[in-house]
């Protein structure tokens, strides 16, 4: 079967909550978006609110921290958490959530943010990971839930593309941003634990895969924060979907405050 990679990029929003896990009859609508400024009028929860979605994937800048204070960043997820209609939101429909660099704590931050540790308490706190959530053992947010019968199965993924990721090659600033794809090989985007967790999963049976992804995956454009700065890392995740044989794979993503839709798949020589 011909595998299908679809990369989607919108801003609007979206979270975590166990009863995604509790859900066994079929998904008919999942919503998505990004990039939430806390502090001002969020009118858009009103319209996704009367599109009734089932499921509800926050895909990162859930709020804008932009800190290394964890007192103040709690201020921030404050503010969202009292917006009327965010808290209509969270009652209507199961919300699952990855965080972006804004609400991981700083612009264009990865692995060198000193403080990722305690914001990713501050994260599973306010989406509400239980106490035995595997996310409150291991370094990273990432996380997959399973949801619908047989035939009709959703395997959402969420990765982590902050907590791990190497340092990206900044030079003279152009159309587009100042960053140019980094060829050295060892640079990560996911880090050792996360890709080995990541093959396992796409092991595991799934009529739609959705993988989301904060920053965009398909777009070969440099520039702005995009895989295509990681090259050996993209092409590692096109490999491993098409050695895995995972079928009906999309990507989605926020960060770029625009919307497109992108499509590619693996070369024939990694599908076995």
């Amino acid at each position: 079967m011909k595998c299908l990679i679809i990369f989607v990029g919108l801003s609007l929003f979206f979270a975590w909550n166990a009863r995604a896990q509790q859900r066994t009859e079929a998904l008919s609508r999942i919503h998505f978006g990004s990039c939430i400024k806390q502090a001002e009028p969020v009118p858009i929860f009103g319209t996704i609110l009367k599109e009734n979605p089932e499921l509800f994937l926050m895909v990162g800048d859930n709020i804008y921290a932009d800190t290394h204070d964890m007192a103040e960043m709690q201020v921030k997820y404050d503010q969202l958490a009292a917006i009327p209609l965010f808290q209509k939101l969270k009652k209507s429909c199961p919300i699952l959530a990855t965080w972006d660099d804004h609400d991981y704590g700083l612009n264009d931050a990865g692995f060198e943010y000193p403080e990722k540790d305690e914001s990713q308490k501050l994260f599973l706190d306010f989406w509400g990971d239980s106490e035995d959530s595997p996310r409150r053992t291991r370094k990273g947010v990432y996380d997959s839930v399973s949801i619908g019968p047989q035939g009709k199965h959703v395997q959402v993924i969420l990765m982590d593309t902050r907590y791990f990721r190497g340092p990206l090659k900044v030079g003279e600033k152009r159309t587009g941003g100042k960053y140019y794809p980094e060829i050295d090989p060892e640079v990560t985007m996911l880090g050792d634990e996360q890709w080995a967790w990541l093959e396992d999963e796409l092991t595991k049976p799934a009529d739609l895969r959705v993988i989301v992804s904060s920053i965009q995956f398909v777009a070969s454009a440099a520039g702005q924060e995009t895989w295509a700065n990681l090259p050996a890392e993209r092409e590692r995740m096109l490999k491993l979907i098409g050695e895995t044989q995972a079928d009906h794979v999309i990507f989605i993503s926020g960060d770029r405050h625009w919307s497109c839709l992108l499509y590619t798949s693996p070369s024939p020589r990694d599908r076995g």
